[in-house]
């Protein structure tokens, strides 16, 4: 029969055993639960408002930057909140603290296509003071595989109705309807297409080979000599009018005939000086008013008496209407032209003499 001693260590054998697989438990169901940072460490406590927990559960990692620090400890309805009632409070490990900061924002990320929903931070630009427990960590709302499909919807109804139309277009293509129909379908558009192609190619193998003007000048050296020689002679030109040779030279090197301009311009200045100043003829003519009378006056006076040879008065008039006078001098210059023929004929008649003696 064991001893008391015996007895007692034995029961202190199996007490230091269950200790130890309750410690071990526990520490199992920690590690499980998805805490982070150990036993040891402190909580921080944060919340965040979203618009829709897009499938996300109790329990999930909070990741900061691709890393868990901690768990997502409750989930529940602000009614208050009308645009973000969905409250999601997060645990994290205080020796994370210095990296979560006031501007830094979480959002709510799916880990593959049909993967769980998770809380992510982002504090890469984040540069406000470190978060203090239980305050607030904005959001950085993501859309999530149903909003896409929802916004998606209305895309591919217009692409459906994009199709539909191209596959109304092609039956119309198909069946020879339109320009673009005839063309796929009438051969005698192609025809004509391949004979005008035809043409074209007849018209560039005349050019090749030298007929009509556009052949003669594509294959005629002639024309390219002659532009040559004449771009030569040009600029032979531009090479003696740069020297200062010939009128156009002079024109543009010799400085006398730009001082002959400046001369002449100068003499036209003061000659427009004296106009206005009254000087001279022209200047009477431009700033006395008697002159100007005058000359008004003579020009009238010279009105009336054209006015007056018009109408046959005085003798002017009589010269220039009467037709009796252009008739007399008419046969006056008839009978001269006789007496002088006859004169020629026979100048002895009047040249005779006659010579009386008493």
């Amino acid at each position: 029969m064991p001893s008391q001693q015996q007895v007692h260590w034995s029961q202190l054998k199996v007490g230091v055993l269950v200790l130890v697989a309750l410690a071990t438990l526990v520490g199992l169901v920690f590690l499980m639960s998805g805490n982070t940072g150990g036993f040891l460490t402190g909580k921080l406590t944060l919340v965040s408002y979203f618009e829709n927990s897009a499938g996300l559960k109790v329990g999930a990692p909070v990741n900061l930057e691709g890393v868990t620090i901690g768990t997502v400890k409750g989930i529940r309805i602000v009614p208050e909140r009308k645009l973000t009632p969905v409250e999601v409070i997060m645990r994290v490990g205080k020796q994370y603290s210095p990296a979560l900061h006031t501007d830094s924002k979480s959002s709510l990320e799916t880990i593959g296509v049909l993967g769980d929903t998770v809380v992510n931070i982002d504090s890469k630009f984040a540069t406000g003071p470190p978060l203090q427990n239980g305050a607030e960590l904005k959001t950085n709302e993501t859309p999530n595989l149903s909003d896409v499909i929802k916004s998606s919807q209305g895309t591919i109804e217009q692409l459906n109705t994009i199709l539909a139309k191209v596959d109304n277009l092609v039956d119309s293509l198909n069946s020879g309807k339109g320009s673009i129909g005839q063309l796929i379908n009438d051969p005698a558009l192609y025809n004509k297409a391949v004979a005008a192609v035809n043409e074209i190619k007849e018209l560039a193998d005349g050019m090749t080979s030298g007929k009509g003007s556009i052949g003669k000048l594509i294959s005629d050296p002639t024309f390219y000599n002659r532009a040559n020689t004449a771009m030569g002679n040009i600029e032979q030109l531009t090479t003696q009018i740069n020297e200062g040779h010939g009128t156009m030279g002079k024109l543009l090197k010799d400085e006398t005939l730009y001082n002959n301009l400046r001369q002449s311009t100068d003499n036209l200045n003061k000659i427009l000086a004296d106009v206005n100043a009254g000087k001279g003829a022209l200047g009477l003519l431009a700033k006395d008013p008697k002159f100007a009378a005058k000359l008004n006056d003579t020009v009238t006076n010279l009105n009336t008496l054209l006015d007056n040879i018009n109408k046959g008065e005085g003798t002017i008039g009589q010269l220039a209407k009467n037709p009796a006078l252009y008739h007399h001098v008419d046969d006056l210059m008839q009978n001269s032209n006789r007496l002088i023929d006859a004169f020629r004929q026979n100048p002895k008649k009047y040249l005779t003499i006659n010579l009386k003696i008493f």
